[in-house]
């Protein structure tokens, strides 16, 4: 784990500070991580070494894991490990859906409640920001705060059917 926030200018360089951005937050003791996308495709949440750091961070009391998406349609496919992982973590983890007038400009951003974030500012070409700023993670926090406030909840770990 480094301090030194990694460049991001392309996919790899994202999911590398996605990986750096957890990996700061557990060491910095965050309580709470914050993670929203439109869908998750793009994040190394199948990465077996982030399963088992987020399995030791959530051990500690008090962990919570938030996601934030417009849809977890793609996840279970894209991601089955994940999907797996989190069945015994429902305890410390919630998922929640956008509401849809707000679900089309959700950022794709990592935050703590300590001073990580990463933020992809430009999906497109793949240009983001990864930092240890408290005063840009608290902003991150609040603006998130602020749809998950009128967000349901989703991504269900028992599907109902007939």
């Amino acid at each position: 784990m480094s301090d030194t926030p990694p460049t991001i200018a392309t996919r790899a360089d994202f999911r590398t500070a996605l990986i750096w951005g957890f990996q700061n937050a557990f060491a910095q003791g965050a309580r709470r991580i914050v993670c929203c996308d439109p869908n998750f495709s793009d994040w190394p949440l199948d990465d077996p070494a982030l399963l088992q750091g987020l399995t030791t961070w959530m051990q500690r009391p008090l962990r919570r894991l938030v996601l934030l998406a417009r849809s977890y349609d793609e996840l279970p496919r894209r991601c089955p490990r994940f999907t797996a992982w989190r069945t015994d973590w429902t305890h410390a983890m919630d998922a929640w859906l956008a509401p849809e007038e707000l679900s089309h400009n959700l950022p794709m951003v990592l935050v703590s409640d300590g001073a990580v974030s990463v933020h992809l500012i430009d999906a497109l070409h793949w240009r983001g920001r990864a930092e240890l700023d408290e005063r840009r993670a608290r902003h991150w926090c609040e603006e998130l705060d602020v749809v998950l406030q009128r967000s349901e909840r989703g991504f269900s770990v028992n599907t109902l059917g007939l």
